[in-house]
Order: structure tokens, then sequence, then C-alpha cells
């Protein structure tokens, strides 16, 4: 997503599954941001459908973006991961930091391969979430924030 004519700010892109086939899912999505410090953050939106949980792993990228030529990579992500009251459900700063977190995530294939980058497997029942990627410190730069399908 790009401003006409060279313009900046706040856009929002959605994306849904309207297929009408039963087991249709939604496997990734991804979103990439320059993260500053206050409200200038990245932020995702999720919604789980249907009557049971969903098993995903999400992830903030900023230093393992470097290898990919990205210029102003953010050095230290962090992962806030709330409900559709705002309440916060799990924060995660280096995504190995706690052995059964990292082992979770580790087993999806989908760790990060900084272990400055953010990670969380979580298990979530039907609802909406918003996803906020910071820089730790309220350091800025380019990030990107995943999530995947883990069933």
């Amino acid at each position: 997503m790009r401003g006409k004519g060279g313009t900046t700010g706040v856009a929002l892109a959605e994306v849904y599954d309207y297929s009408r086939k039963t087991g249709s899912r939604l496997a990734n999505i991804s979103a990439r941001a320059l993260v500053r410090s206050g409200d200038n953050v990245l932020i995702g939106g999720l919604m789980v459908r249907g009557n049971s949980s969903t098993k995903l792993v999400l992830r903030a990228l900023g230093p393992s973006l470097s290898a990919y030529g990205i210029v102003n990579a953010l050095a230290d992500p962090t992962l806030e991961l709330h409900d559709g009251n705002g309440t916060l459900v799990r924060f995660n700063d280096n995504w190995g930091d706690n052995a059964v977190q990292a082992r979770q995530i580790s087993l999806t294939g989908l760790a990060p391969t900084d272990i400055r980058e953010s990670g969380m497997a979580v298990t979530l029942e039907p609802g909406n979430y918003t996803a906020i990627v910071r820089g730790k410190d309220n350091s800025f730069g380019l990030a990107l924030f995943e999530v995947y399908d883990a069933q």
C-alpha cells in the first residue's frame, strides 16, 4: 500500500476469507511498517471465527529483515496481544526467553531467526484481537508482523 503521489499517512488493509467451502482457512498474513515511539506503532487486527479455538503463531520481526536488504530494521521488537476489550492477553519481548513458548514455536517450524525478535504460540477463542508491535525502549525502525495458522 502506498500513498498516491508519495503522500503518507495511516492506512488500513483488510483481508477476509469469504469462501463458503467447509474447512477454508487463511493460513498466513503479514504487514510491514515503520515503527516509531508513542502511538506510532504497527497494529494488526485479527478475528477468530467459528465455535472452537484456533492455534496461531504471531511474530514481530526486525533484526532478521536486514538479511533481505531492509535498511533501518527495528533492532528489538516487542509484541503485545490484546483481546476485544483491550485487555492484554500476552506480551513477548524475546521469543526464546520462555522455554515452553520457544518449544511450541519451534515445533511449528516458525521460530524467528534472531533471539531479539518476538513470537508467541497462542490458542485463541473466537473473538477479535489486536496485536501491537513496538520498539523496545522506544526504538524505531521497520518491522514485520505475521500471523500463521498453526492448526
